[in-house]
């Protein structure tokens, strides 16, 4: 099965394999959204369960993860007994969930990048759904979160920059108005290569542009704010 054992921290790990693993952009954005201990959250697209597994290391105690696949929500669960912890695992589609409307704080996606028809298919069926919207699209995922939602709540996903003004869109069309984002560059000098956006629901127009998070250093090094960011990952 090709499967291996990441630790996340404070003993809390994760199974994860070549069809359901993990890379920077999950870990930042589970830093990003930020959840306090007390909110109910949700990641959707969860994968392995990075996500929430991450969470469950920071202390939130209601977490939710989803995932269209039956072998990532597999690999969740066999996480959970790993760690002996009861995070919630859905096997679902995003576009017809069967949960709570209005009940949650925080919503994630890490979503597919590439809208449909674009770029090289990769020939693994998961590769497929993780990288291209197959199985949802960019306003299913804001309709999703919509619906969600708590009003208040917060909408945190990342993608692309050249995605940028499609996920703006979709989230005020869907009632999230964007309020925070961030760009994350791999050097000083380097163009972005992904954002990081926050959207609260039913809240009025006012973003926060805040200075891009570099990851590397002029060396070639891990920057000071990723290796705080991962540090107890890299631990």
């Amino acid at each position: 099965m090709n499967e291996f054992i990441e630790t996340l921290g404070k003993d809390i790990k994760v199974i994860c394999s070549k069809d359901h693993g993990f890379g920077t952009d999950a870990i930042l954005l589970a830093n990003f959204a930020n959840p306090k201990s007390s909110d109910k959250c949700i990641d959707l697209g969860t994968g392995c369960g990075i996500i929430p597994f991450i969470w469950l290391r920071d202390g939130v105690k209601d977490i939710t993860g989803v995932d269209i696949q039956e072998k990532a929500i597999d690999q969740f669960n066999r996480s959970n007994e790993l760690n002996g912890s009861n995070v919630t695992a859905i096997l679902g589609d995003l576009k017809n969930l069967n949960l709570p409307k209005g009940s949650y704080n925080v919503v994630t996606m890490n979503p597919p990048y590439k809208p449909a028809g674009t770029g090289i298919l990769s020939e693994a069926t998961p590769e497929q759904i993780a990288r291209h919207e197959i199985a949802c699209t960019v306003k299913d995922v804001c309709k999703a979160a919509e619906e969600l939602l708590n009003f208040g709540g917060k909408f945190c996903m990342c993608n692309r920059p050249e995605r940028l003004s499609d996920v703006m869109c979709e989230m005020r069309a869907h009632n999230i108005e964007p309020k925070t984002l961030r760009f994350v560059q791999k050097q000083p000098n380097t163009a972005p290569w992904l954002f990081l956006i926050e959207g609260k629901k039913g809240s009025k127009p006012f973003l926060q542009v805040l200075p891009p998070l570099i990851i590397q250093d002029e060396n070639g090094k891990d920057s000071e704010e990723l290796i705080s960011i991962i540090g107890q990952y890299r631990d």
